[in-house]
C-alpha cells in the first residue's frame, strides 16, 4: 500500500479503474464475433451464472462493493455466496466475461483464454491488496479466511453474520449498470447472429 499522497501502485491503479479493463477485450471479441447457436445458448448460461453471483453477493455486501475510491469497508461480510467463496463478484465477473466470450465465439480459444487470464492477475492483485485492509481491519478476518477459499468456492458453509439478511431491491439499484451491459452485448451478438444468418 501506498502512503496517503503518493502515487498509487499498479495494484491499487487495477482496483480504481477493475470497471475499464474489460473494454479493450469487448472491442476485440465484437470485431472478430462470429456467433453460433452453441455459442450463445451456452454463453448465456455462463455469464447469466455469473450475473446471478453478483446479484446475490450484492444483496449481501450492498453499494459499498462499487467504491472506485481507496480499498475499504464498514464491514466484514461472510454471509450469503461469502460463507462459500471470499470474493463472489470477482468470480462473478470472471464468469460473466467467459460468457460473453463465448457467445461471441472470436477467435477461439485465444482471445478466451488470454483474457481468462488476464482477469485472474488482474482480480488477484486486487484482492492481494484489499486484504491488507481485510486483515488490518476486522478481528474475525484469521478464522475467516482460513476457512474459505478466495476464488474457488467450496461445499462446507461458513457460519458468520447470521444476523445478515439481503437487501434485493438495493442489489438491483446497484446492479442495474450490470444488468444493461450484460443484455446490451447479449442482444448485440444475437443480432450479429441474426444478421450474418441473412447475409
Amino acid at each position: 500500500m501506498t502512503e496517503p499522497g503518493s502515487n498509487k501502485n499498479w495494484k491499487e491503479l487495477l482496483f480504481t479503474y477493475r470497471s475499464y479493463t474489460p473494454i479493450p477485450f469487448l472491442i476485440v471479441m465484437i470485431f472478430f464475433a462470429s456467433p453460433t447457436k452453441l455459442s450463445l445458448l451456452s454463453g448465456v448460461v455462463v455469464a447469466l451464472a455469473g450475473e446471478f453471483l453478483r446479484f446475490w453477493g450484492v444483496s449481501y455486501a450492498g453499494s459499498e462493493t462499487r467504491t472506485t475510491g481507496s480499498v475499504g469497508g464498514t464491514q466484514l461480510v461472510t454471509s450469503g455466496p461469502y460463507a462459500y467463496v471470499r470474493n463472489p463478484l470477482y468470480v462473478g465477473n470472471i464468469l460473466m466475461y467467459l460468457g460473453i466470450g463465448i457467445m461471441s465465439n472470436a477467435l477461439v480459444p485465444y482471445l478466451q483464454f488470454v483474457a481468462l487470464i488476464y482477469f485472474v492477475i488482474q482480480y488477484w492483485a486486487i484482492v492481494s491488496i484489499e486484504e491488507v485492509y481485510l486483515a488490518k481491519t476486522f478481528n474475525e478476518w484469521p478464522t475467516y479466511s482460513s476457512q474459505v477459499n478466495r476464488f474457488i468456492p467450496g461445499f462446507t458453509r461458513f457460519h458468520g453474520n447470521a444476523d445478515l439478511i439481503p437487501n434485493y431491491p438495493r442489489a438491483v439499484r446497484s446492479e442495474r449498470s450490470s444488468l444493461i451491459a450484460l443484455t446490451s452485448m447479449t442482444v448485440l451478438l444475437f443480432a450479429v447472429y441474426f444478421i450474418r444468418g441473412v447475409v
